[in-house]
């Protein structure tokens, strides 16, 4: 019979974790925030933006009450206040930008979008 090897042997090899490699995690990670920032930039150019070129000049009065009005909507529907809301997330306001020209500059980036 052959000799076995002794079970210590055997123990030592499987108490040993492989080494961890951390590349593999960061690149998946970097490539799911990579693959949601390119669709997040889709959605807004091919599907958000487009609902605003109809009623540009209304959209922004509603962004602009959204903007300085606590309760905009009042007793009325708020679903044109909460579409035009939207504008703040897709297009966020500047730390000290005055409202007059974070206005125009929505203007613009819709009316550019939609000719």
């Amino acid at each position: 019979m052959s000799p076995r090897p002794s079970p210590s042997a055997e123990d030592d090899s499987l108490s040993q974790p492989a080494p961890f490699k951390p590349w593999k995690i960061i690149v998946g990670v970097l490539l799911a925030l990579l693959a949601v920032n390119l669709w997040f930039r889709l959605y807004t150019e091919e599907v958000s933006l487009p609902r605003y070129c109809d009623t540009r000049e209304q959209t922004l009065m509603y962004l602009e009450k959204v903007i300085t009005d606590p309760r905009p909507a009042g007793e009325e529907s708020r679903r044109p206040y909460l579409i035009a809301a939207k504008l703040l997330y897709l297009y966020p306001r500047g730390g000290d930008e005055v409202l007059e020209d974070y206005l125009a500059r929505v203007d613009e980036l819709i009316e550019t979008h939609c000719r």
